[in-house]
């Protein structure tokens, strides 16, 4: 073939694309179908109707996917977060409050302290416990407990020349309520004659204001009161409970009082005898023997009658005691208040039944009955 037929076939091959191209470009478009709105509601009810199909894995799966945000977020805390690191408690006992404070700090530790009175001088501020124990191992930033001295409550000697033996012992036994070892401490009295009342301190030894470096015992004169004081000699037969108890209270002879059951010519509740005394005065607290009728007892009566009696360690004077009377109803009284020396102790009495009776010796409860 030429060259002027191959060319004249380029030429045409190049005339065929062209006129071939708009051809191509121009595409036929298809109609439009018009809107049809239940199309729309199909497809949004086939759409529903899948989600409620596949609700249960959708839960589930937000569930796990909340769970296990938090596994990691409580990992992720857990590993970035350290706990106190944990630390021996130091012993501090029987150091000063100061230095106690430093240790701990310096541990790390907060101490909670309480104060407490002490029975050796020259503690004060002095850790004397600790709780936990020295040698404990705790964690940083824990508690612990310091008991710490407040010193001791007195640091000398009192006065108590002129004062009441009885008053002196409850004062001291009040003072150092709760201490193993009191810094006072009372011997055994030596007893005189003296004009002054029975039981009053005339000497001490160590002598007041004596300083205290450790406990102290400390020796006491105490009146026996005058020994030449005598008292007229009683007469009660005839007296009723109500004036025997007025006689106990105000006279000091110690009555010994026994009782049988009336007779017909005796007076229910009376003195019928007592012991005979020549003599028109007698010394302090003699003993007088009396012998009492008592009704007989009923059980239609209201108030029962009878003698009170104790048995009581000799006292080196006479102490003041009462007998009070509890009823099971209304109020509590008091039958009588007297000074006795001790031994044997016998007090009439008429009281509603259930009443209970209690013996009190230097306002200390001795004894107690009911009376049924």
């Amino acid at each position: 073939m030429s060259d002027e037929e191959i060319k004249n076939e380029n030429e045409e091959a190049v005339e065929a694309s062209v006129t071939e191209k708009p051809a191509k470009a121009k595409k036929e478009k298809k109609p439009r179908k018009p809107f049809n709105p239940k199309n729309m509601r199909l497809g949004f009810s086939d759409g529903f109707e899948k989600l409620q199909s596949n609700l249960g894995a959708l839960i589930i799966t937000c569930i796990s996917a909340f769970l296990l945000m938090l596994a990691a977020c409580l990992a992720i805390f857990f590993i970035n977060v350290k706990g106190a690191e944990k630390v021996l408690v130091p012993d501090v006992v029987g150091k000063q409050w100061d230095e106690a404070l430093i240790e701990m700090q310096i541990k790390e530790l907060y101490p909670k302290i309480n104060l407490r009175y002490s029975n050796v001088p020259g503690d004060e501020g002095m850790v004397l416990e600790q709780s936990p124990s020295a040698g404990a191992i705790v964690k940083g930033y824990s508690r612990v407990n310091l008991v710490i001295s407040r010193g001791v409550v007195i640091d000398s000697v009192g006065d108590y020349v002129g004062k009441n033996l009885s008053e002196v012992q409850m004062s001291l036994q009040t003072l150092f309520a709760g201490q193993t070892k009191p810094l006072i401490v009372l011997a055994t009295p030596s007893y005189i004659p003296d004009n002054s009342e029975a039981g009053t301190i005339l000497e001490q030894d160590p002598p007041e204001g004596t300083k205290i470096s450790e406990p102290v015992t400390v020796q006491l004169v105490v009146s026996k009161g005058p020994n030449y004081e005598n008292t007229r000699r009683p007469y009660v037969i005839g007296q009723s409970i109500n004036d025997l108890l007025q006689t106990i209270a105000r006279t000091k002879i110690v009555f010994d009082i026994t009782s049988h059951t009336a007779t017909e010519s005796e007076k229910p509740g009376t003195v019928v005898s007592q012991q005979e005394i020549k003599d028109e005065y007698v010394p302090n607290y003699t003993r007088v023997t009396v012998e009492m009728a008592m009704p007989e007892h009923s059980s239609d009566s209201d108030n029962v009658s009878g003698i009170f009696q104790e048995k009581l360690p000799d006292y080196p004077y006479p102490v003041p005691m009462k007998l009070d009377a509890y009823p099971a109803e209304g109020t509590s009284y008091t039958i009588v208040s007297f000074n006795h020396p001790g031994g044997n102790l016998t007090i009439p009495y008429e009281v509603p039944r259930g009443t209970t009776l209690v013996l009190s010796v230097a306002d200390k409860v001795e004894a107690r009955k009911q009376v049924e």
